[in-house]
């Protein structure tokens, strides 16, 4: 079935909307829903409040979602299966929200309104966590409903410069075997972990499982210095001073080698607790690749990220803005942060890069959704060569 207006959708997990966002006009977000007060206050900002539930999705009931949604949109709490994190997987109190979730789309099926597509966004140590076992168990899942389902991991640092590799399931109800063209996995976006996730699948879920093909987005044109405010106030040089102190002596070389090449350089680095002769050592490690690392919640101290500027034989720093932040996730100025730096930062390292959620739309999520068809074919049956 092809549609001439928007796909209905539902966004869970939603933060500040940046799902929605990226999906954009082609896309009509008739409910979402988040537990955070913070984050609901800033999705209302940007996009009004009428069909935003701020509540835990164990407390949302089925009948609170109107009509049927083509797509739902699901970026879970993904703290319980970051390779930074416990990795206790999708059992964990916050990773387990999923279920949250899933109870919602079997409550839809029994209602016979179902949504034809979902998309599944999460940290990509889901392919492993627990062994692989998660990864599995939510593919199971989504076969035993009826969906067809897929994986591709996508780095935001395709479209923007920031290095964040995610994961996105896609599970679809409206693929059929031989609708789609054959083709295997297709790189960049099925990395050797997500072809080894697939042959650890039990083989009933492997049935079902396509290789979703997308075209390969032009060649990023930005760099972290194009995403700076070059008014933001720069540390004391002593601060900056006790930075360069803490690399390691390679780093230390490094930047060195920058200093006597003359020029202007941007990098970005964080601090982190190393093992080193066995002591636990504090380090600051930076990156000068044109990439920050990637944007996460103000966990602690070592999760903010350091912008160091150098020129000639002068080393600045200071810590990204939450605004420098938004733009690396692709937000527009013109998107409301909320107002304290803890609360934007919350909002922005949790939320899905804007421009990846606009790919996925515009190249597999439509086309599955009933909308234009995409450009290259969209499936394979069976694994091949990469």
């Amino acid at each position: 079935m092809t549609h001439d207006s928007s796909v209905p959708m539902y966004e869970f997990f939603a933060g500040g909307g940046m799902a929605r966002l990226g999906l954009g006009e082609a896309f009509e977000c008739v409910f979402a829903n988040d537990i955070s007060a913070a984050k609901a206050k800033a999705y209302k900002d940007a996009f009004g409040g009428d069909h935003f539930v701020c509540h835990d999705v164990w407390q949302v009931r089925a009948n609170a979602l109107p009509g049927r949604a083509l797509l739902a949109w699901a970026s879970s709490p993904c703290q319980d299966v970051s390779l930074a994190g416990a990795r206790q997987g999708l059992n964990a109190p916050r990773s387990g929200a999923f279920w949250g979730f899933w109870r919602l789309i079997e409550a839809l099926h029994a209602d016979a309104r179902p949504p034809e597509t979902i998309v599944i966004e999460n940290v990509c140590g889901l392919l492993s966590a627990n062994s692989g076992q998660d990864f599995s168990t939510l593919c199971s899942a989504l076969a035993r409903a009826g969906y067809a389902v897929g994986a591709l991991e996508i780095d935001a640092a395709l479209f923007v410069p920031q290095s964040r590799p995610r994961l996105f399931v896609v599970a679809s109800l409206a693929v059929t075997s031989g609708r789609f063209c054959a083709g295997g996995p297709q790189m960049p976006f099925h990395t050797k972990a997500v072809v080894q996730a697939f042959a650890r699948l039990p083989a009933p879920v492997q049935a079902r499982w396509h290789w979703w093909h997308v075209r390969q987005p032009p060649q990023r044109n930005t760099t972290l210095r194009d995403m700076l405010d070059w008014s933001a106030r720069w540390d004391d040089p002593a601060k900056s001073e006790a930075l360069v102190a803490m690399m390691a002596p390679h780093q230390q070389g490094r930047l060195g080698d920058l200093c006597a090449e003359g020029g202007t350089h941007v990098g970005a680095g964080f601090r982190r607790i190393r093992t080193e002769a066995g002591q636990k050592v504090q380090r600051f490690e930076v990156r000068f690749d044109g990439l920050a690392g990637c944007v996460r919640t103000p966990g602690g101290g070592s999760s903010r990220q350091t912008v160091v500027f150098v020129d000639g034989g002068t080393v600045r720093s200071r810590l990204l803005t939450s605004r420098e932040c938004a733009r690396l996730m692709g937000l527009p100025d013109h998107y409301p942060l909320p107002g304290g730096q803890t609360a934007a930062l919350q909002l922005v390292g949790d939320g899905v890069a804007v421009p990846v959620a606009r790919w996925l739309g515009e190249n597999l999520l439509g086309a599955l959704c009933g909308l234009a068809p995409p450009t290259q074919g969209l499936v394979g049956a069976a694994p091949g060569p990469l």
